[in-house]
């Protein structure tokens, strides 16, 4: 039995699907019986639980052989790095009771770092607490920059006629898409080949720039000249909350940025076949940025 944490987000619904399609046996874990109604007619256990819950998710983990484990976003969050503790507490606590073998964990680059990286702080965290698990093989999948990271670009083109963050605009990023972390959540469920706790980061297809983003959407909308303008805090931060993140998040967010800005959280591994992904950008842009720029558009 697979046990699936964040079943309805952007990688643990893939995760799901992907096992779900080698006729594996899968317990999907989230707050609403409805968003994991999709995995519920491929046949999958339906079991709800909030990821704060230790009791829950040490139900959740019944008979499990092996888990994907993650702390979903949490935004609106008015205290961030708390809420990713809690979460990381109670997943270690049920996985210790209910004695998973194997468990792969979503982390991100700079999660090697114990502070100045934002949320990715939290990450660091749960690595900490996970590593504590005696005799459970941990593999840390230390992701790259989400290319959904670059959806809100869909607001800001419309509305300022360029794309715009807080990340230098000469910075190479190794951005993935959540789909290929996903993937290489499944193909590592399925092979249980890692032993001990061990690493390994996801690197996305290629580093990218920011001016490249906006080029490669700008080609994709039939805005050929757009721009990328890197914008100081104090101009994404009342950005970044009315968009709906708290204060605290926001202030996070942009912690993180100054940390890849200036090259402290960064990827530690060379790139390599093994944490190279397929997803080009310019394919995410055609298949995920451009419907939510044109509804976007539309509303």
């Amino acid at each position: 039995m697979h046990v699936v944490l964040g079943a309805s987000g952007n990688t643990g619904h893939v995760v799901a699907q992907n096992l779900l399609a080698r006729q594996q046996k899968v317990r999907v874990v989230g707050r609403n019986a409805t968003h994991l109604q999709d995995h519920a007619a491929q046949g999958a256990e339906v079991f709800i639980a909030d990821v704060i819950d230790a009791a829950a998710l040490s139900k959740a983990f019944y008979n499990a052989d092996s888990a994907y484990v993650m702390i979903p976003p949490n935004p609106a969050s008015n205290d961030p790095l708390d809420y990713s503790e809690r979460a990381g507490d109670a997943i270690a606590a049920a996985l210790k009771n209910a004695a998973v073998k194997n468990v792969v964990v979503l982390s991100s680059i700079g999660a090697d770092k114990s502070k100045g990286t934002g949320p990715v702080v939290g990450l660091y965290k749960l690595e900490q607490k996970l590593n504590q698990l005696g005799g459970a093989n941990v593999l840390f999948l230390r992701a790259g920059y989400f290319m959904e990271n670059t959806l809100p670009q869909a607001v800001a083109i419309s509305k300022m006629g360029s794309a715009v963050g807080p990340i230098r605009p000469d910075l190479k990023l190794p951005m993935i898409a959540t789909r290929d972390i996903g993937a290489a959540a499944s193909d590592a469920l399925l092979s249980l080949s890692f032993r001990g706790k061990q690493t390994q980061e996801l690197l996305g297809q290629r580093d990218i720039t920011y001016p490249e983003v906006a080029a490669i959407i700008g080609k994709a909308i039939g805005k050929p000249d757009l721009k990328y303008a890197q914008l100081p805090d104090e101009q994404m931060r009342p950005a970044l909350v009315q968009a709906g993140m708290s204060e605290p998040f926001a202030r996070l967010l942009l912690e993180m940025a100054t940390s890849l800005n200036s090259g402290y959280m960064r990827a530690i591994e060379p790139r390599t076949s093994r944490n190279t992904t397929p997803t080009t950008y310019e394919d995410f842009v055609a298949e995920v940025f451009v419907p939510a720029y044109r509804d976007q558009a539309a509303a």
